[in-house]
This record gives structure tokens, sequence and C-alpha cells, in this order.
């Protein structure tokens, strides 16, 4: 299916900048570099394996060939790439409840962008400017990242029980071992693919 591999869901989106504006977006993306505390309401989203946005001026396209003929175009682009777990409408959703300013400080620049609340309305911008991502690569399509940060904290409680469990009688191993049980509890369960949904 389009989009999605495993629990993952990879989205793309294309919008056209006017060129005099591409140097404050820019300042805005260094300032956001420079003060990462600008990133933690994305970073906070643990459904979010990546999220990127990248300007791509208009006399940057690549040519495949010398004779190929050089583009030209009336805008400036802003590409925006990311991954996530989850489904199209809850990745909006979330965008929009919770970073909705950060979003308008970015995307603000974009031709008829009409900000990021009420959500309707950006819904309906982003299925515009999306593109289909028909192939796309996961280390683990059926893990969300809560489930690969789970499978970590289990294998680390694994290894401290292992290295000190070669010295424990049978009655010290089966307590050691139910604690062990009672600690990663909450961080077992059960890889597949991700319901369905838009």
């Amino acid at each position: 299916m389009t989009n999605i591999n495993g629990k993952a869901y990879a989205m793309n989106a294309v919008t056209p900048m006017k060129t005099w504006k591409t140097p404050i977006l820019l300042a805005v993306f260094f300032l956001i570099g420079v003060f990462k505390s600008a990133q933690k309401g994305l970073v906070d989203l643990s459904f979010i394996h990546f999220a990127r946005w990248v300007v791509v001026q208009n006399n940057q396209f690549p040519r495949l060939a010398p004779e190929q003929p050089e583009e030209q175009l009336k805008y400036d682009y802003l590409l925006f790439f990311s991954n996530f777990n989850g489904t199209w409408n809850e990745y909006i959703d979330a965008f929009s409840a919770v970073l909705s300013s950060g979003l308008n400080l970015i995307w603000r620049w974009s031709e008829k962008f009409p900000g990021s609340v009420p959500v309707t309305a950006f819904k309906r911008y982003i299925s515009l400017v999306q593109f289909d991502t028909d192939y796309y690569y996961t280390a683990y399509p059926y893990a969300t990242t809560s489930d690969v940060k789970a499978a970590i904290r289990v294998d680390d409680a694994l290894q401290e029980f292992a290295n000190r469990a070669a010295g424990l009688t049978p009655e010290e191993f089966q307590q050691s071992y139910l604690q062990l049980l009672v600690k990663v509890q909450a961080d077992i369960g059960a890889l597949g693919p991700a319901p369905m949904g838009t």
C-alpha cells in the first residue's frame, strides 16, 4: 500500500515559496537549530520516527547531463519528509494540536498555507501538497519507536539479570526472575502490522 510499510507511514509534502521568502525561512531554520528547546515539541511526539524540512531553491535542481536545459522556475520549494506510526489523520491532528505555532512559523512562507488551525483547512492543504511514497526502507517495519525503546529496556534488564544470575541459589534465581518479569512486563508487547486507517 502506498505510503505504508508495516507500522510506519511515510509522508512527503512539497510547497512552493516566493524566492524573497527563502532567506527568512532559512533564518528561522538556523534559529531552531541553535535553540534546541524550539525542537522539544517535535521530539516529544514519540510516534514520529523522523521529520525534516528542506529548502530547494529554484536554481538548485540537478541536471542529469550538460545538454539538459536548466530549469526556469518561478518559485523555491519547501520539502517536508516524515515517517511516523499511526494514521495520517492522527498525525495531522497531533501536529495541529501540539505544534501549531511551530508549523505556522515554518510553513507560513509557503504559498496558500491556511495555518495549522483549524485542522480541517490544514488537512486539506497537506492532502493537496503531499506526494505518494511507493517505496521506502524502515529497519523495523512491524515495530513502533516505542516498541524499539521498550525492547532496549528489556534487553538491558535481561543483561543485568544474566550478569548476576550465575551465583544465585535456585530460590534466589526464582525470586530474581520474578522481579525481572515485573520490571519488564509493561515493555513486552507484540509486533505486527498496524491497523489500517487514513
